[in-house]
Protein backbone atom coordinates (compact mmCIF):
# COMPACT_ATOMS: atom_id res chain seq x y z
CA UNK A 1 0.00 0.00 0.00
CA UNK A 2 1.27 3.63 -1.07
CA UNK A 3 -0.26 6.66 1.03
CA UNK A 4 0.12 10.45 -0.26
CA UNK A 5 2.71 10.71 2.28
CA UNK A 6 5.23 8.92 0.43
CA UNK A 7 4.48 9.65 -2.27
CA UNK A 8 6.73 12.87 -2.50
CA UNK A 9 9.78 10.84 -1.82
CA UNK A 10 9.02 8.55 -4.85
CA UNK A 11 8.60 11.21 -6.92
CA UNK A 12 11.92 12.23 -6.15
CA UNK A 13 13.98 9.48 -6.68
CA UNK A 14 11.67 9.13 -10.30
CA UNK A 15 13.06 13.02 -10.86
CA UNK A 16 16.91 12.21 -9.94
CA UNK A 17 17.27 8.80 -11.59
CA UNK A 18 14.91 9.56 -14.54
CA UNK A 19 13.43 12.88 -15.55
CA UNK A 20 16.41 14.92 -14.84
CA UNK A 21 19.09 12.20 -16.56
CA UNK A 22 16.98 12.62 -19.65
CA UNK A 23 16.32 15.87 -19.75
CA UNK A 24 20.12 16.05 -19.47
CA UNK A 25 20.11 13.78 -22.10
CA UNK A 26 18.32 15.62 -24.75
CA UNK A 27 19.46 18.91 -24.57
CA UNK A 28 23.07 18.12 -24.28
CA UNK A 29 22.92 14.90 -25.36
CA UNK A 30 25.65 12.03 -23.71
CA UNK A 31 28.42 13.41 -21.69
CA UNK A 32 32.23 12.14 -20.28
CA UNK A 33 31.65 13.23 -16.83
CA UNK A 34 29.55 14.54 -14.22
CA UNK A 35 29.35 18.58 -15.16
CA UNK A 36 26.19 17.86 -16.57
CA UNK A 37 24.59 17.35 -13.31
CA UNK A 38 26.81 19.80 -11.86
CA UNK A 39 25.46 22.60 -14.16
CA UNK A 40 22.67 24.72 -12.41
CA UNK A 41 19.01 24.17 -14.28
CA UNK A 42 16.10 26.33 -13.77
CA UNK A 43 14.01 22.88 -13.79
CA UNK A 44 15.76 21.35 -10.96
CA UNK A 45 15.01 24.39 -9.00
CA UNK A 46 11.57 24.82 -9.85
CA UNK A 47 10.83 21.37 -8.53
CA UNK A 48 12.72 21.28 -5.74
CA UNK A 49 11.34 23.87 -4.28
CA UNK A 50 7.42 22.91 -5.32
CA UNK A 51 8.07 20.14 -3.40
CA UNK A 52 9.83 20.95 -0.35
CA UNK A 53 6.77 23.52 -0.41
CA UNK A 54 4.53 20.31 -0.53
CA UNK A 55 6.59 18.65 2.35
CA UNK A 56 6.48 21.42 4.40
CA UNK A 57 2.74 22.40 4.22
CA UNK A 58 2.17 18.20 4.97
CA UNK A 59 4.41 18.19 7.67
CA UNK A 60 3.24 21.96 9.36
CA UNK A 61 -0.91 20.50 8.84
CA UNK A 62 0.36 17.62 10.78
CA UNK A 63 2.26 18.76 13.19
CA UNK A 64 1.37 16.64 16.46
CA UNK A 65 2.44 13.22 14.56
CA UNK A 66 5.38 14.52 13.19
CA UNK A 67 8.75 12.65 15.38
CA UNK A 68 12.31 13.29 14.42
CA UNK A 69 14.27 10.66 15.30
CA UNK A 70 17.79 10.81 16.53
CA UNK A 71 19.68 10.02 13.29
CA UNK A 72 17.85 12.70 11.34
CA UNK A 73 18.40 14.78 14.28
CA UNK A 74 22.13 13.69 13.17
CA UNK A 75 21.13 14.79 9.50
CA UNK A 76 19.68 18.23 10.07
CA UNK A 77 23.41 19.29 12.26
CA UNK A 78 25.37 18.34 9.25
CA UNK A 79 23.14 20.12 6.90
CA UNK A 80 23.28 23.42 9.59
CA UNK A 81 26.63 23.18 9.34
CA UNK A 82 26.64 23.38 5.98
CA UNK A 83 24.63 26.47 5.67
CA UNK A 84 26.74 28.02 8.51
CA UNK A 85 29.40 27.21 6.15
CA UNK A 86 28.81 29.80 3.63
CA UNK A 87 29.73 32.62 6.08
CA UNK A 88 33.28 31.19 5.70
CA UNK A 89 33.21 29.58 1.70
CA UNK A 90 35.87 30.86 -0.86
CA UNK A 91 32.85 31.61 -3.24
CA UNK A 92 29.39 32.10 -0.97
CA UNK A 93 27.52 32.27 -3.24
CA UNK A 94 27.83 28.92 -4.67
CA UNK A 95 27.90 27.18 -1.54
CA UNK A 96 24.75 29.41 -0.85
CA UNK A 97 22.93 27.75 -4.27
CA UNK A 98 23.90 24.74 -3.19
CA UNK A 99 23.01 24.77 0.10
CA UNK A 100 19.43 25.93 -0.61
CA UNK A 101 19.18 23.14 -3.21
CA UNK A 102 20.32 20.36 -0.69
CA UNK A 103 17.81 21.91 1.84
CA UNK A 104 14.85 21.41 -0.13
CA UNK A 105 15.89 18.07 -0.74
CA UNK A 106 16.93 16.92 2.57
CA UNK A 107 13.01 17.80 3.37
CA UNK A 108 11.49 16.57 0.42
CA UNK A 109 12.69 12.89 1.09
CA UNK A 110 12.66 12.89 4.93
CA UNK A 111 9.26 14.76 6.12
CA UNK A 112 6.44 13.44 4.21
CA UNK A 113 7.26 9.60 5.19
CA UNK A 114 7.34 10.23 9.03
CA UNK A 115 4.04 11.09 8.59
CA UNK A 116 2.67 8.11 6.13
CA UNK A 117 1.12 4.84 8.26
CA UNK A 118 3.49 2.04 9.22
CA UNK A 119 1.87 -0.27 6.83
CA UNK A 120 2.85 1.94 3.27
CA UNK A 121 5.85 0.19 2.04
CA UNK A 122 8.12 2.78 0.73
CA UNK A 123 10.36 0.57 -0.55
CA UNK A 124 8.23 -1.26 -3.20
CA UNK A 125 7.55 2.43 -4.83
CA UNK A 126 11.42 3.15 -4.58
CA UNK A 127 12.24 -0.47 -6.44
CA UNK A 128 9.34 0.06 -9.04
CA UNK A 129 11.09 3.66 -10.23
CA UNK A 130 14.36 2.06 -10.08
CA UNK A 131 13.22 -1.08 -12.13
CA UNK A 132 11.51 1.14 -14.69
CA UNK A 133 14.75 3.04 -15.35
CA UNK A 134 16.84 0.15 -15.90
CA UNK A 135 14.16 -1.30 -18.58
CA UNK A 136 14.41 2.54 -20.19
CA UNK A 137 18.18 1.79 -20.20
CA UNK A 138 18.59 -1.22 -21.71
CA UNK A 139 17.21 0.56 -25.13
CA UNK A 140 19.65 3.05 -24.95
CA UNK A 141 22.56 0.92 -24.42
CA UNK A 142 21.28 -1.34 -27.60
CA UNK A 143 21.31 1.24 -29.64
CA UNK A 144 24.45 3.17 -28.20
CA UNK A 145 28.22 3.26 -28.68
CA UNK A 146 30.23 2.69 -25.63
CA UNK A 147 32.13 5.81 -24.39
CA UNK A 148 35.81 5.36 -25.86
CA UNK A 149 38.84 6.36 -23.93
CA UNK A 150 42.47 5.92 -26.06
CA UNK A 151 40.48 3.47 -28.46
CA UNK A 152 39.52 1.55 -25.46
CA UNK A 153 36.05 0.81 -24.67
CA UNK A 154 35.27 1.53 -21.03
CA UNK A 155 31.89 0.82 -21.31
CA UNK A 156 28.19 2.08 -21.45
CA UNK A 157 26.35 5.01 -20.31
CA UNK A 158 22.88 4.34 -21.12
CA UNK A 159 21.27 7.88 -20.89
CA UNK A 160 23.50 9.07 -17.60
CA UNK A 161 26.22 11.09 -18.34
CA UNK A 162 29.04 8.58 -17.61
CA UNK A 163 28.70 4.79 -17.27
CA UNK A 164 29.76 4.27 -13.44
CA UNK A 165 25.91 6.17 -13.04
CA UNK A 166 24.21 3.49 -14.87
CA UNK A 167 26.71 0.85 -13.04
CA UNK A 168 25.66 2.27 -9.48
CA UNK A 169 21.88 2.94 -10.67
CA UNK A 170 21.90 -1.11 -11.89
CA UNK A 171 23.27 -1.68 -8.27
CA UNK A 172 20.83 -0.58 -6.17
CA UNK A 173 18.33 -2.06 -8.06
CA UNK A 174 20.19 -5.15 -7.73
CA UNK A 175 20.18 -4.65 -4.34
CA UNK A 176 16.19 -3.74 -3.82
CA UNK A 177 15.29 -6.71 -6.21
CA UNK A 178 17.32 -9.25 -3.56
CA UNK A 179 14.43 -7.82 -1.35
CA UNK A 180 11.92 -7.97 -3.51
CA UNK A 181 12.18 -11.90 -4.14
CA UNK A 182 11.39 -12.94 -0.41
CA UNK A 183 7.94 -12.54 -1.37
CA UNK A 184 5.74 -14.80 -3.20
CA UNK A 185 4.53 -14.74 -6.95
CA UNK A 186 4.45 -11.77 -9.17
CA UNK A 187 7.20 -9.89 -6.20
CA UNK A 188 9.58 -12.70 -6.78
CA UNK A 189 8.64 -13.18 -10.25
CA UNK A 190 9.56 -9.42 -11.18
CA UNK A 191 12.29 -9.37 -8.50
CA UNK A 192 14.17 -11.89 -10.83
CA UNK A 193 13.57 -10.47 -13.87
CA UNK A 194 15.60 -7.17 -12.68
CA UNK A 195 18.31 -8.84 -10.89
CA UNK A 196 19.12 -10.15 -13.71
CA UNK A 197 18.96 -7.44 -15.68
CA UNK A 198 20.94 -5.24 -12.92
CA UNK A 199 23.65 -7.78 -13.15
CA UNK A 200 23.97 -7.51 -17.10
CA UNK A 201 23.62 -3.76 -17.36
CA UNK A 202 26.79 -3.80 -14.37
CA UNK A 203 28.88 -5.87 -16.65
CA UNK A 204 28.40 -3.56 -19.85
CA UNK A 205 28.93 -1.06 -18.00
CA UNK A 206 32.00 -1.67 -16.97
CA UNK A 207 31.26 -0.39 -13.37
CA UNK A 208 34.07 -3.00 -11.46
CA UNK A 209 33.03 -0.77 -8.31
CA UNK A 210 29.44 -1.02 -8.40
CA UNK A 211 29.56 -4.72 -9.18
CA UNK A 212 32.18 -5.56 -6.30
CA UNK A 213 29.85 -3.50 -3.79
CA UNK A 214 26.16 -5.07 -4.83
CA UNK A 215 27.41 -8.07 -4.20
CA UNK A 216 29.52 -7.27 -0.79
CA UNK A 217 26.99 -5.45 0.63
CA UNK A 218 24.24 -7.68 1.01
CA UNK A 219 26.59 -10.29 2.38
CA UNK A 220 28.12 -7.89 5.04
CA UNK A 221 24.64 -6.59 5.86
CA UNK A 222 23.43 -10.59 6.58
CA UNK A 223 26.30 -11.62 8.70
CA UNK A 224 25.74 -7.85 10.19
CA UNK A 225 22.42 -8.65 11.45
CA UNK A 226 23.16 -12.14 12.45
CA UNK A 227 26.22 -11.30 14.58
CA UNK A 228 23.94 -7.90 16.10
CA UNK A 229 21.04 -10.49 17.43
CA UNK A 230 22.99 -12.84 18.84
CA UNK A 231 25.05 -10.32 20.85
CA UNK A 232 21.70 -8.06 21.00
CA UNK A 233 23.90 -5.47 19.95
CA UNK A 234 23.85 -2.56 17.22
CA UNK A 235 24.92 -2.71 14.08
CA UNK A 236 26.75 0.11 14.39
CA UNK A 237 28.68 -1.78 17.03
CA UNK A 238 29.19 -4.92 15.24
CA UNK A 239 30.67 -2.90 12.09
CA UNK A 240 33.11 -0.22 14.17
CA UNK A 241 36.10 -3.08 14.14
CA UNK A 242 36.53 -2.68 10.42
CA UNK A 243 37.19 0.66 9.98
CA UNK A 244 39.73 0.26 13.15
CA UNK A 245 41.10 -3.04 12.23
CA UNK A 246 41.87 -0.91 8.43
CA UNK A 247 43.70 1.44 10.01
CA UNK A 248 45.46 -0.96 12.33
CA UNK A 249 46.50 -3.09 9.30
CA UNK A 250 47.49 0.22 7.36
CA UNK A 251 50.00 1.04 10.23
CA UNK A 252 51.31 -2.14 10.47
CA UNK A 253 51.96 -3.57 6.04
CA UNK A 254 51.93 0.55 5.02
CA UNK A 255 50.00 2.10 2.50
CA UNK A 256 47.49 -0.81 1.97
CA UNK A 257 45.24 1.08 -0.12
CA UNK A 258 47.40 0.91 -3.05
CA UNK A 259 47.57 -3.46 -2.75
CA UNK A 260 44.26 -3.15 -3.28
CA UNK A 261 44.27 -0.68 -5.70
CA UNK A 262 46.14 -3.34 -7.55
CA UNK A 263 44.59 -6.52 -6.92
CA UNK A 264 41.47 -4.77 -8.05
CA UNK A 265 42.05 -2.34 -10.63
CA UNK A 266 45.83 -3.49 -11.40
CA UNK A 267 47.57 -0.65 -10.35
CA UNK A 268 48.93 1.10 -7.75
CA UNK A 269 46.61 4.57 -8.07
CA UNK A 270 43.06 3.45 -8.09
CA UNK A 271 43.25 4.45 -11.47
CA UNK A 272 44.23 8.05 -10.61
CA UNK A 273 42.67 8.83 -7.34
CA UNK A 274 45.79 8.93 -5.53
CA UNK A 275 47.15 11.68 -6.98
CA UNK A 276 43.73 13.15 -6.74
CA UNK A 277 43.72 12.50 -2.64
CA UNK A 278 47.27 13.41 -2.34
CA UNK A 279 46.41 17.10 -3.42
CA UNK A 280 43.10 17.09 -1.64
CA UNK A 281 44.78 16.09 1.82
CA UNK A 282 47.30 19.18 1.38
CA UNK A 283 44.29 21.45 0.81
CA UNK A 284 42.90 19.91 3.66
CA UNK A 285 46.05 21.01 5.80
CA UNK A 286 45.25 24.52 4.78
CA UNK A 287 41.93 24.80 6.49
CA UNK A 288 41.38 22.18 8.87
CA UNK A 289 38.94 22.85 10.94
CA UNK A 290 35.82 24.26 9.09
CA UNK A 291 36.74 23.77 5.79
CA UNK A 292 36.36 25.58 2.16
CA UNK A 293 32.44 25.75 2.80
CA UNK A 294 30.05 23.74 1.64
CA UNK A 295 30.88 22.80 -2.52
CA UNK A 296 32.91 25.89 -2.39
CA UNK A 297 36.01 24.25 -3.76
CA UNK A 298 35.50 22.37 -7.00
CA UNK A 299 33.70 23.90 -9.97
CA UNK A 300 33.64 27.52 -8.53
CA UNK A 301 35.10 29.28 -11.13
CA UNK A 302 38.73 29.78 -13.02
CA UNK A 303 39.82 31.01 -9.80
CA UNK A 304 38.77 28.36 -7.09
CA UNK A 305 41.48 26.10 -5.48
CA UNK A 306 41.22 23.22 -7.50
CA UNK A 307 42.12 25.05 -10.86
CA UNK A 308 44.84 27.75 -9.52
CA UNK A 309 46.56 24.82 -7.65
CA UNK A 310 45.85 21.43 -8.51
CA UNK A 311 48.35 19.58 -11.18
CA UNK A 312 47.82 18.44 -14.48
CA UNK A 313 44.46 17.09 -14.90
CA UNK A 314 43.33 17.20 -11.31
CA UNK A 315 42.55 20.77 -12.47
CA UNK A 316 39.44 19.14 -14.15
CA UNK A 317 37.98 17.09 -11.53
CA UNK A 318 34.67 17.81 -10.40
CA UNK A 319 35.27 16.36 -6.74
CA UNK A 320 38.10 14.02 -4.61
CA UNK A 321 36.39 11.25 -5.62
CA UNK A 322 35.97 10.35 -2.09
CA UNK A 323 33.20 11.43 -0.13
CA UNK A 324 35.26 11.19 3.33
CA UNK A 325 37.65 13.77 1.57
CA UNK A 326 35.34 15.68 0.05
CA UNK A 327 33.55 16.09 3.53
CA UNK A 328 37.46 17.35 5.24
CA UNK A 329 37.56 19.61 2.39
CA UNK A 330 33.92 21.69 2.59
CA UNK A 331 33.55 21.58 6.25
CA UNK A 332 36.91 20.71 8.09
CA UNK A 333 37.07 18.08 11.15
CA UNK A 334 34.09 19.65 12.27
CA UNK A 335 32.07 18.22 9.37
CA UNK A 336 33.39 15.29 8.78
CA UNK A 337 32.83 14.39 12.71
CA UNK A 338 29.56 15.59 11.94
CA UNK A 339 29.13 13.52 8.89
CA UNK A 340 30.48 9.93 10.65
CA UNK A 341 28.19 10.52 13.43
CA UNK A 342 25.72 10.34 11.27
CA UNK A 343 26.45 7.57 9.26
CA UNK A 344 26.80 5.58 12.85
CA UNK A 345 22.66 6.74 14.04
CA UNK A 346 21.33 5.81 10.87
CA UNK A 347 23.30 2.06 11.01
CA UNK A 348 22.07 2.12 15.12
CA UNK A 349 18.67 3.22 13.67
CA UNK A 350 18.56 -0.39 11.14
CA UNK A 351 18.91 -2.38 14.61
CA UNK A 352 15.36 -0.98 15.72
CA UNK A 353 14.48 -2.17 12.49
CA UNK A 354 15.31 -5.48 12.88
CA UNK A 355 13.83 -6.02 15.68
CA UNK A 356 9.82 -5.01 13.80
CA UNK A 357 10.92 -6.59 10.07
CA UNK A 358 14.11 -8.32 9.85
CA UNK A 359 13.85 -8.73 6.08
CA UNK A 360 13.66 -4.70 5.99
CA UNK A 361 16.06 -4.15 8.24
CA UNK A 362 18.55 -6.27 5.38
CA UNK A 363 17.92 -4.27 2.41
CA UNK A 364 17.81 -0.88 4.21
CA UNK A 365 21.38 -2.17 5.93
CA UNK A 366 22.55 -3.72 2.00
CA UNK A 367 22.04 -0.12 0.79
CA UNK A 368 23.46 1.97 3.35
CA UNK A 369 26.36 0.11 3.35
CA UNK A 370 26.19 -0.03 -0.39
CA UNK A 371 26.62 3.60 -0.42
CA UNK A 372 28.90 3.96 2.50
CA UNK A 373 31.61 1.62 0.97
CA UNK A 374 30.70 3.92 -2.54
CA UNK A 375 32.02 6.76 -1.30
CA UNK A 376 35.89 5.52 -0.41
CA UNK A 377 35.74 5.80 -4.34
CA UNK A 378 33.26 8.16 -5.58
CA UNK A 379 31.93 11.58 -3.52
CA UNK A 380 28.08 11.43 -3.17
CA UNK A 381 27.77 12.81 0.41
CA UNK A 382 24.96 15.07 0.48
CA UNK A 383 25.93 16.73 -3.18
CA UNK A 384 23.18 18.01 -5.19
CA UNK A 385 20.78 15.26 -6.53
CA UNK A 386 23.69 12.08 -7.04
CA UNK A 387 21.90 9.06 -7.14
CA UNK A 388 23.82 7.84 -4.18
CA UNK A 389 22.70 10.87 -2.04
CA UNK A 390 19.09 10.59 -2.52
CA UNK A 391 19.12 6.63 -2.04
CA UNK A 392 20.63 7.10 1.54
CA UNK A 393 18.58 9.60 2.32
CA UNK A 394 15.28 7.74 1.55
CA UNK A 395 16.91 5.09 3.73
CA UNK A 396 17.32 7.30 6.55
CA UNK A 397 13.68 8.27 6.19
CA UNK A 398 12.15 4.52 6.28
CA UNK A 399 14.72 3.68 9.40
CA UNK A 400 12.54 7.02 10.58
CA UNK A 401 9.23 5.69 9.91
CA UNK A 402 10.36 1.99 11.90
CA UNK A 403 11.43 4.66 14.85
CA UNK A 404 7.95 5.78 15.90
CA UNK A 405 6.13 3.45 18.58
CA UNK A 406 3.77 1.20 17.81
CA UNK A 407 0.14 2.95 17.91
CA UNK A 408 -2.20 2.84 20.87
CA UNK A 409 -4.25 0.23 19.24
CA UNK A 410 -1.53 -1.94 17.72
CA UNK A 411 0.06 -2.36 21.01
CA UNK A 412 -2.97 -3.79 22.28
CA UNK A 413 -3.75 -6.11 19.71
CA UNK A 414 -0.09 -7.08 20.36
CA UNK A 415 -0.69 -7.96 23.81
CA UNK A 416 -4.00 -9.79 22.88
CA UNK A 417 -2.07 -12.05 20.55
CA UNK A 418 0.78 -12.81 22.85
CA UNK A 419 -1.90 -13.21 26.13
CA UNK A 420 -4.49 -15.15 24.02
CA UNK A 421 -7.65 -12.35 24.28
CA UNK A 422 -8.96 -9.28 23.76
CA UNK A 423 -7.85 -6.69 26.04
CA UNK A 424 -10.46 -3.35 26.51
CA UNK A 425 -8.38 -0.02 26.35
CA UNK A 426 -9.83 1.47 29.33
CA UNK A 427 -9.01 -1.64 31.67
CA UNK A 428 -5.22 -0.18 31.58
CA UNK A 429 -3.92 2.94 33.56
CA UNK A 430 -1.07 2.90 30.82
CA UNK A 431 0.30 1.59 27.38
CA UNK A 432 3.53 1.74 29.41
CA UNK A 433 2.42 -1.15 31.77
CA UNK A 434 1.47 -4.13 28.97
CA UNK A 435 4.16 -5.81 29.41
CA UNK A 436 4.32 -6.17 33.02
CA UNK A 437 0.78 -7.63 33.27
CA UNK A 438 0.47 -10.59 34.52
CA UNK A 439 -0.75 -13.81 32.16
CA UNK A 440 -2.87 -15.15 34.75
CA UNK A 441 -6.35 -17.29 33.80
CA UNK A 442 -9.45 -14.92 33.94
CA UNK A 443 -11.44 -14.18 37.18
CA UNK A 444 -14.80 -15.79 37.48
CA UNK A 445 -17.62 -13.56 36.18
CA UNK A 446 -19.66 -11.80 38.89
CA UNK A 447 -22.92 -13.46 39.38
CA UNK A 448 -26.00 -11.25 39.16
CA UNK A 449 -27.98 -11.25 42.10
CA UNK A 450 -31.28 -13.40 42.54
CA UNK A 451 -34.60 -12.17 41.23
CA UNK A 452 -37.05 -11.71 44.11
CA UNK A 453 -40.27 -13.15 43.77
CA UNK A 454 -42.54 -10.80 42.27
CA UNK A 455 -39.88 -10.25 39.54
CA UNK A 456 -39.96 -14.10 38.75
CA UNK A 457 -43.58 -13.81 38.51
CA UNK A 458 -43.27 -10.82 36.35
CA UNK A 459 -40.87 -11.95 33.79
CA UNK A 460 -43.37 -15.75 33.31
CA UNK A 461 -46.11 -13.67 32.42
CA UNK A 462 -43.32 -11.95 30.21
Amino acid sequence: MIDRYVVVPILACLYVIMVSPLLIFVTTGPLTGVQGLMTPRPENKIFWLALAAISVILAVRNWSRLTVPPHIMCLFAYLALAGASVLWAFKPEFSLTRFVLQMTIVISIVLPPLLAARSTDMMRGVFLCFAFALIVNLFFVFNQTPIMLEKVSIGYPGYFTFKGILGECAAIAFLLSLHEMLYPGRRRAMGIIIAVLATYLMLVSQSKGALGFAVLAPLLAGLTLIIGRKMRTSPAIVLLPIPLCYAVLSFVMGNLINRISYWVYGNYTLTGRTVIWDFVNFEIGRRPLLGWGYQSFWLVGPDAPSVVEAPGWVKTMPSAHNGYLDAMLDMGYVGITLLVIFIFATLHGIGRVANRDPSRAWLLLSLALFVILTNFLESTWMRGMDMMWVIFVIVVAEIGRHWRPLHRDARLASYSRTHGGPLRPHRTASLRQLPSLPNRAPSAPRLQPPLDKNDGQRHSRQ
